[in-house]
């Protein structure tokens, strides 16, 4: 499986056979990062009014296109060339630019027989519920920059638990997405053993069910320019 990050929450994985799928699609001039010009033949979105999540049309092509928060909404699983299995979340309580927390969902697909899981835009602490629907994953999509997403140690709360195999940060401050509160990289980063943190220092990587890791690991990925 290949997987490229765009940057914010926006990924594309694609697998062996060639399915592509891409997550959370941004505005370009909301987050900064540059357009997404690659098609793909599923679009995952977590909620379908937040212009740094839920930018499908902008996806070249004819896309299947999922609503996550919908998905989780009419009974946690849909989607026809891949299934997604959602759970409901809400944006932090005291998002500035939001009067009521923007609801979205987080989801699941699995790949060449990797267990995919998305944060979508959560942000606050998890409940058991949602803590458990990460139980089992091999690769986790991470939101790592605190502010406006969930809190750090909320979050470490979860992965401590759940063990993911892999975790992918995304969501946190670069030089491009400068959200002043956002955190840099290394907060989160603060969280693991030195020895147990790779750097890609690319925006795309080649992943394998047997490369995952026997215990977590944080891949740190550079993102398309």
């Amino acid at each position: 499986m290949k997987i490229t990050w765009f940057g914010h929450a926006a990924f594309k994985l694609t697998d062996a056979a060639g399915l592509s799928v891409i997550t959370d699609p941004y505005t370009p001039e909301g987050v900064g990062y540059a357009p997404i010009r690659d098609s793909a033949d599923v679009v995952v979105i977590s909620s379908d009014d937040d212009d740094a999540h839920c930018r499908a049309d902008l996806i070249p092509g004819r896309p299947e296109i999922i609503n996550a928060l919908k998905v989780a909404q009419g009974g946690g699983q849909g989607g026809d060339a891949l299934r997604v299995t959602a759970i409901e979340a809400a944006e932090w309580d005291h998002h500035p630019e939001h009067a009521v927390p923007g609801q979205n969902g987080m989801y699941r697909f699995e790949l060449d027989g990797i267990k995919i899981a998305h944060m979508g835009d959560v942000g606050n602490p998890l409940t058991q519920a949602q803590q458990d629907f990460f139980e089992d994953t091999d690769v986790l999509l991470a939101l790592a920059g605190g502010y406006l997403t969930i809190e750090l140690p909320d979050l470490m709360r979860m992965i401590r638990r759940m063990k993911p195999k892999l975790i992918i940060p995304m969501h946190f401050r670069t030089l491009t997405y400068r959200p002043r509160n956002t955190m840099w990289i290394e907060r989160f980063l603060s969280y693991f053993e030195e020895e147990n943190i790779d750097f890609a220092c690319a925006h795309t990587i080649d992943l394998a069910r047997g490369d995952l890791p026997d215990r977590t690991r944080v891949m740190v990925m550079d993102y398309v320019r």
